[in-house]
């Protein structure tokens, strides 16, 4: 019996679609979670790997028929350790936001206190917003940039850091054009004992392309996008050192999610296939070119507007 599909196609869906793909070559995208992935990783999302369910890891699955899945996801895991030079590599969370849940679930207990940046200030919803689970969970400590300059105080930092004695201090932003230095922040998380967490969703890409120090080598945890600037289809991965490894794959699952989606895990090994080839290296460096290239533009047009601006009374 052929698919409903196949003798009477959706053209309402397909049109719309045919329409965003028009939308999307012929207009400016500065969306941050809207790059453009590769004909291969989306070949590779849209293959038959969307019927397979995968409980758990290769190797210990809980249902049958795993075995190619299993490579897959195995692939995908060697090719970000190595892409990153990571002990551990957990690629089933499903979004960034997911990946951080599955970090705090795996060091912390409800209520411990963690210091991350302000959402106002460039930080993100699951960096301890009082609008989100993370904040809910646990008790976030916010730091900020400074009114002038608008970089991350690291006094501010530590200063906070040695007053709440935070379990973890995370670093990465959402909102932030500037390079953040890992060690700085692995310094201060030394001095209280704290873990250390780097959301690095933004700059995943930038790290890869050696245009933004890696943060693996520092940081306890690793957590990022694989769609932003690493140019891979929508999803989340935790990297991790080896002593952390057991507890990070355990709050991914059956911590916080199901099943694992290998079409999109298979699109994340061809994404972390295509960051490591020579090339990807000058795709970062442009990125770089080009944000400093509008930011340069943007700035006279800034300051006239400011000189006009109504102030507020």
């Amino acid at each position: 019996m052929p698919f409903p599909s196949d003798t009477k196609p959706d053209t309402v869906v397909f049109d719309l679609i045919d329409a965003e793909v028009q939308r999307q070559c012929t207009g400016l995208q500065l969306i941050a979670s809207e790059n453009f992935t590769s004909p291969a990783v989306m070949r590779a999302v849209g293959s038959a790997l969307t019927n397979k369910y995968a409980e758990g890891y290769p190797g210990k699955r809980y249902y049958g028929g795993n075995l190619i899945v299993d490579e897959i996801e195995a692939l995908a895991i060697e090719r970000v350790k190595q892409l990153f030079g990571a002990d551990h590599a957990n690629v089933q969370p499903h979004s960034g936001a997911n990946a951080n849940m599955c970090a705090y679930q795996a060091i912390l207990q409800p209520g411990d206190t963690v210091l991350g940046l302000s959402l106002d200030h460039g930080g993100h919803l699951t960096h301890g917003s009082p609008v989100n689970v993370s904040g809910k969970l646990y008790h976030f400590v916010a730091y900020q940039v400074t009114p002038g300059d608008e970089r991350i105080d690291m006094d501010q930092v530590r200063d906070l850091a040695l007053q709440h004695r935070p379990k973890l201090i995370v670093a990465g932003t959402t909102s932030y054009p500037r390079r953040i230095d890992p060690a700085a922040f692995k310094a201060i998380a030394d001095e209280v004992g704290a873990l250390f967490l780097f959301d690095a969703a933004h700059i995943a890409g930038l790290i890869a392309g050696g245009e933004h120090p890696n943060p693996v080598p520092y940081a306890d945890i690793v957590t990022f996008t694989t769609h932003k600037t690493l140019r891979g289809p929508r999803g989340g991965c935790i990297l991790s050192t080896a002593a952390l490894a057991t507890a990070i794959d355990k709050a991914v699952f059956p911590g916080w999610q199901g099943g694992p989606l290998e079409h999109v895990i298979a699109g994340k090994a061809v994404a972390f296939r295509e960051a490591l080839q020579p090339e990807f290296k000058d795709y970062a460096a442009q990125i770089v070119k080009n944000a400093s290239a509008l930011a340069e533009a943007l700035v006279p047009r800034a300051s006239a507007w400011s000189a006009v601006a109504p102030t507020s009374t």
